[in-house]
C-alpha cells in the first residue's frame, strides 16, 4: 500500500501502520547500505599504512578473536564508517548508525572512542592525551578502554592477518535486521 498523504497531519493510523510494515520488509537496506559505507572506506587512507576500511576489518578481527560478542564486533567493523563521509565528526555518526541495534555500552565506547584512542597520539598535536580520565566513572569506561587500547590503535598493520569483509557480513545482516530501538 502506497500512502496518499502529502502532509502528516492528514495521515491515519492506517496509513502509518501500512508504513511501518514497508519499513520493517525493507530492513534489510541497512545492511546493504552499512556494507555499501564500509566498502567504500577502501578510497580512504588519509596519510595511514593500510585505507580505513582494512582498518576497520582488522579491528573487527580483533575484536572478534579476542571472544567479543557480535554486536561488539560489528560496532567495532563499524566505528569509523563515519569517515565515508565526515573525519571531524566520524565517531557521532558510527555511533547513531549503531544506536537502535546495540546496547548502549556499545553506542558509548563508539561514540566517545577517539578521546579514548588519543591516549596513543594526542601528544602529537599538542592536545591531552588523557581525554579519557574525565569518563572514568561511566559504566562503559573498561570497554572503551579496551576497544581502543587492544583492538582499535593497534589496527593499521599491513600485514596482519585480517578476516575479509565478507566474513562479517553475516553479522552485519544480523545486527542491523531488527532494531532494538527507535
Amino acid at each position: 500500500m502506497t500512502t496518499s498523504f502529502t502532509s502528516m497531519d492528514v495521515s491515519t493510523a492506517e496509513q502509518w501502520g501500512a508504513i511501518g510494515v514497508e519499513t520493517m520488509g525493507n530492513q534489510g537496506r541497512v545492511a546493504d547500505r552499512v556494507l555499501m559505507l564500509l566498502e567504500s572506506l577502501s578510497e580512504v587512507v588519509d596519510g595511514f599504512a593500510v585505507d580505513q576500511l582494512t582498518h576497520c576489518l582488522q579491528t573487527a578481527t580483533r575484536a572478534e578473536r579476542a571472544g567479543a560478542d557480535d554486536e561488539l564486533v560489528v560496532a567495532s567493523l563499524c566505528h569509523d564508517i563515519g569517515k565515508a563521509i565526515s573525519v571531524p565528526n566520524h565517531p557521532r555518526i558510527a555511533a547513531e548508525i549503531l544506536r537502535p541495534y546495540v546496547r548502549a555500552e556499545v553506542t558509548e565506547a563508539i561514540l566517545y572512542h577517539q578521546d579514548f584512542q588519543g591516549r596513543h597520539y594526542f601528544q602529537h598535536f599538542d592536545m591531552d592525551p588523557n581525554l579519557r580520565d574525565g569518563y572514568r566513572e561511566e559504566p562503559w569506561f573498561a570497554l572503551a578502554e579496551q576497544f581502543a587500547d587492544e583492538w582499535d590503535q593497534t589496527s593499521f598493520d599491513p600485514d596482519y592477518p585480517t578476516e575479509p569483509l565478507a566474513h562479517f557480513e553475516p553479522k552485519v545482516r544480523t545486527i542491523f535486521a531488527t532494531p532494538h530501538s527507535l
